[in-house]
């Protein structure tokens, strides 16, 4: 039985402390930002990973870091790099977490097998692969805590730029700007369709003054949006329909003659107005 296994966790939980020193100086030394809030931090992190590879050693090979021994590291180095994205580190950053427990722990190895270099050479060999696949694991949970974060924003800038509006009673408005593809179209189906449900509207303007341009897919998209509002119960109007989009729209032979369109947000109002029986007059025109 080598050190790099069961001896290499005895070794890890034998000299821990002195590890735990070692290693802290390295990983602070490598940080760009300090506070005793982060060493605090970074000192239980450290301590509970030292002793949890310390006795998956015990378990098993350093080779055999896919073995259930090693769900409690795993999990660690997850817990680790996803608050280290959430603190704005680098990967590299989070990953030095694991890299610079390396020379720590070897200098203990020269001092345990100075008289038996070939066995030295050895063991400093699969440590460094041990740590390297360790750096791999801690990469990877970032990675992929990271990608969820990016997912979860892009999620919520759809929304934002998606507001449904309570015009006047009974009519909403849905201000499209920017593109209009296929996730997108689904968020402003959802808005537009739970906005019908809360409110009870019966007209919907749709403006698409801010869509700079409309090709068939866009067309579609929109077609698709009216008709679940439709189903909900409420009719739609779509403004914004600029010359140039107009004209785009009869050469793409889009059929758009059972929805009623307007040029101006106004235009389409004042129709929203008409069919819910409802009128705006001025004061001037009541004295």
């Amino acid at each position: 039985m080598t050190i790099a296994s069961s001896h290499l966790g005895e070794l890890i939980l034998m000299h821990q402390s002195n590890l735990l020193d070692g290693w802290l100086a390295s990983l602070l030394a490598r940080m760009g930002r300090r506070d005793a809030g982060t060493e605090t931090e970074l000192r239980q992190q450290a301590g509970r990973f030292l002793s949890l590879i310390g006795k998956a050693l015990q378990e098993t090979g350093p080779a055999d870091i896919g073995d259930a021994a090693w769900q409690d590291v795993d999990s660690l180095l997850g817990d680790i790099s996803a608050t280290r994205v959430r603190q704005g580190y680098s990967s590299v950053e989070t990953a030095n977490f694991v890299f610079s427990l390396k020379a720590p722990v070897i200098a203990h190895l020269r001092r345990a097998l100075e008289d038996n270099g070939g066995m030295l050479i050895n063991e400093i060999l699969a440590t460094n692969e041990l740590f390297d696949r360790l750096g791999l694991v801690t990469v990877a949970a970032y990675q992929k805590t990271r990608e969820q974060i990016i997912l979860r924003q892009q999620q919520d800038l759809l929304e934002l730029s998606t507001p449904v509006v309570e015009l006047w009673d009974n009519v909403l408005a849905l201000p499209l700007i920017g593109t209009l593809d296929s996730a997108r179209t689904q968020v402003v189906m959802e808005s537009l369709l739970q906005k019908i449900v809360d409110t009870g509207a019966s007209i919907a303007i749709i403006d698409i003054t801010g869509v700079p341009t409309v090709d068939t897919l866009v067309a579609q998209h929109l077609l698709k949006t009216v008709a679940a509002a439709r189903l909900m119960g409420a009719d739609c109007i779509i403004s914004g329909i600029r010359p140039q989009i107009a004209q785009t729209i009869v050469h793409l032979g889009v059929n758009l003659e059972d929805i009623t369109t307007k040029a101006t947000l106004a235009d389409a109002f004042r129709v929203a107005l008409k069919l819910t029986g409802s009128s705006i007059t001025s004061l001037s025109t009541r004295q």
